[in-house]
């Protein structure tokens, strides 16, 4: 039997939070680590993504702290000309591969094991199997095993569609609309979320007539502005929009009041402004992204879709016309897993979770910096305590109540509060640079009168 491999950590998953972990914990501890994922290259959910997607953030507040994203340049076309670069799912296949082959292996500390998958026997040892040999080699955690992929929920491009189809009915998922060869008489869009807007967009700005599509939308949902949300020179209105934040959760009398004084500043944006959304996932789109999807104007709110028959979709609350010669799009898989939340930090493993709103990569990053630097197992989780995935309007301010507490947890740690200054994952890193900027100065006074105020009103409209 072959010797069993030792490690310090052992990472399951090389996407972006794996990644973002993994690079902190490099970087601030001696650690030797293995990253273990299925796929066959670090990259994660983007291994899979559909050929159009693009980051809904800019580039620059993604990936892992030690290895820049993108070129800081602004679009100079299409509909989201004049805001910073979002990464291409191409770009940040590359990206990530980089990452791994030029940053992280030279350290000599790091060993990538992809298309392996991580069992543990009944006697509680860990075994990594090679999806193309079979060979099942023992694992030995001299540390902790870190587990990324708690949360992982499914994705349309790698899941079957949520609901039947019968037999020679067409349905797809998002990518495979780029591959076809003869069109459709019309597309059915069948989902709410960023898949789903992704797509409408893309078959909009490729000719697609809008009323040959028809769009199913279980629910509405509230979306970033992505004005509000720019790095280097958009980061006084970033900042700004921190304030009008404050502002409205501190006069607001309500959960609803909150997104309806927002959207009056244009910081949150709905497609339809007659229809009350029930989904917030936090999610960025550009105002002439929402005038385009605004023209699609066959919209079914009829619920989830539960069969599509010969003639007929089927929905919780009705049904609508099809025929064989539409092509259905699948843009309806469950999304992010939200299971019971555990303690982020344990004896033997540490489980990545939420723990405030934010871009996704600098709370994975923070948990390796905390694992690194802390000792004590206590105060890691009273530092880090997790919150679940947001879905509904309240979930975002409740997960913004979160990063508000965090805030003035981290302040007792002068190193942990250093390193979240300066990493470039943190939105208000660079802010300092435009310390002068009116528009800072006048938002520094709104956060100083709003947010104690927001914090208390917070917790009384969450918890009436």
């Amino acid at each position: 039997m072959a010797e069993p491999l030792e490690t310090d950590d052992l990472v399951i998953g090389t996407g972006a939070a794996g990644m973002a972990f993994a690079d902190a914990l490099l970087s601030h501890s001696d650690a030797a680590v293995t990253l273990v994922d299925s796929r066959y290259a670090p990259g994660g959910h983007w291994i899979d993504a559909y050929p159009f997607v693009r980051l809904h953030q800019p580039s620059a507040f993604y990936g892992v702290s030690s290895v820049h994203l993108g070129r800081d340049e602004k679009e100079l076309s299409g509909l989201n000309a004049g805001f910073y670069e979002a990464a291409s799912a191409d770009e940040l296949r590359a990206y990530y591969a980089r990452v791994m082959d030029r940053h992280f292996l030279p350290t000599g500390r790091v060993r990538h094991l992809p298309c392996s998958i991580d069992s543990v026997d009944s006697d509680g040892r860990h075994w990594l199997a090679s999806s193309l040999t079979g060979i099942a080699k023992e694992v030995r955690i001299r540390r902790k095993l870190v587990d990324t992929g708690y949360l992982e929920g499914s994705i349309p491009a790698t899941s079957p569609p949520p609901f039947e189809v019968v037999e020679g009915m067409r349905c797809v998922a998002a990518g495979e609309i780029t591959r076809l060869v003869e069109p459709p008489e019309r597309y059915v869009i069948i989902g709410t979320g960023k898949t789903a807007l992704d797509t409408c967009v893309w078959l909009l700005t490729h000719g697609v007539p809008s009323g040959s599509i028809q769009w199913v939308r279980p629910r509405e949902a509230w979306w970033l502005n992505r004005r509000f949300n720019q790095p280097g020179a958009g980061l006084p209105e970033f900042f700004s929009g921190v304030g009008l934040q404050l502002k409205a959760m501190a006069q607001a009398s309500s959960v609803d009041e909150v997104f309806e004084r927002l959207e009056a500043d244009g910081f949150f944006l709905r497609i339809d402004p007659e229809v009350k959304p029930t989904m917030c996932r936090g999610a960025m789109v550009s105002e002439a992204e929402l005038a385009l999807l605004r023209q699609i104007r066959d919209v079914v709110r009829l619920g989830h879709v539960r069969r599509i028959e010969r003639d007929r979709i089927v929905l919780d609350d009705g049904s609508v016309p099809t025929s064989p010669a539409t092509l259905h799009v699948h843009c309806a898989a469950v999304g992010l897993a939200r299971p019971a939340l555990r303690p982020v930090f344990e004896a033997d493993r540490v489980t990545i979770q939420p723990l405030f709103w934010s871009f996704a990569c600098f709370p994975a990053a923070l948990l390796g910096v905390v694992e690194a630097t802390i000792d004590d197992i206590g105060e890691k989780n009273r530092l880090c305590p997790p919150i679940s995935y947001w879905d509904e309007p309240r979930d975002y301010l409740s997960s913004y109540l979160a990063l508000m507490a965090h805030d003035r947890a981290r302040a007792a740690y002068p190193d942990l509060l250093a390193w979240a200054k300066g990493t470039r994952l943190n939105p208000m890193s660079g802010l300092g640079d435009y310390r002068d900027h009116p528009l800072v100065s006048s938002t520094w006074q709104e956060v100083k009168q709003y947010g104690s105020i927001a914090a208390a009103n917070l917790v009384k409209l969450l918890h009436p």
